[in-house]
């Protein structure tokens, strides 16, 4: 597992990828660009560990993050996913650490800034400093939203959400998965997950195979999700959907 948090690239992906950076004035995100190193993110890379003082922050460009919490017995359950709508790094905000993992579960890119260089960011841009902390605000609502989704809703409820906000972030209909993976994600074990993706399959919804998800009706799996998908994608459009007002806020 890599614990590195990414490999240089030598491709350079625009940070226009980044909705939460290009949401940002133009003046503002010019003077990060120099802070701002493009990474790959494999499958499995993990940025930081529970409780590991995090060193930097990740804008994804594409890919799937989660943030999981693990239990005792080592398995993980995932409270957020962070895309290209966010970031990577809240903790740093926040304290320097917290009690969850972040771990790159579809693979990607992303551009990693300095924990020194972000802080300092922060005290110096207004509209990036309202930007965060909005995002912020959006992150752990979506924590309490997902607690509350995986308390009441079923697992192909919460499947169909989960895979609709990685087809949002990974910007394509296909993308590597396993039925492990998922169960991880979901708190639930392989055998219902592959239950509940297999009538997901079944309605004509998704397509499984050899360990890759197509996403074959986009809304008749929004159809079947609940309602926790689309209050949770609100909350994080509302963040990035006007720039002018967070540079006023």
């Amino acid at each position: 597992m890599d614990t590195t948090g990414g490999a240089p690239i030598a491709p350079q992906p625009t940070p226009l990828q980044s909705r939460i950076l290009r949401a940002l004035p133009a003046e503002e995100r010019d003077q990060l660009l120099p802070a701002l190193q493009p990474v790959a993110l494999p499958t499995q890379t993990v940025l930081f560990d529970p409780r590991e003082v995090v060193r930097a922050v990740h804008f994804p460009l594409d890919g799937v993050i989660s943030l999981v919490t693990p239990v005792a017995d080592g398995d993980i359950v995932e409270v957020a996913t962070i895309g290209n709508e966010g970031m990577v790094g809240v903790p740093l905000v926040a304290g320097g650490s917290l009690a969850v993992r972040a771990i790159s579960q579809v693979g990607g890119h992303a551009l990693r800034m300095d924990a020194t260089a972000f802080m300092g960011a922060l005290d110096r841009l207004p509209a990036f400093r309202t930007l965060v902390r909005r995002y912020i605000q959006a992150l752990f609502g979506q924590i309490s939203q997902a607690a509350a989704c995986n308390r009441l809703h079923s697992n192909e409820e919460r499947l169909s959400r989960w895979l609709l906000m990685s087809h949002d972030r990974v910007g394509t209909d296909t993308f590597p998965i396993t039925h492990e993976v998922l169960g991880q994600m979901l708190g639930s074990r392989r055998a219902t997950v592959t239950l509940s993706a297999g009538l997901l399959q079944s309605a004509g919804l998704i397509h499984y195979q050899r360990g890759r998800m197509t996403i074959v009706d986009r809304r008749g799996l929004e159809g079947v999700s609940c309602e926790c998908y689309a209050i949770i994608k609100a909350a994080l459009d509302q963040v990035v959907a006007d720039p002018v007002a967070q540079h006023k806020a």
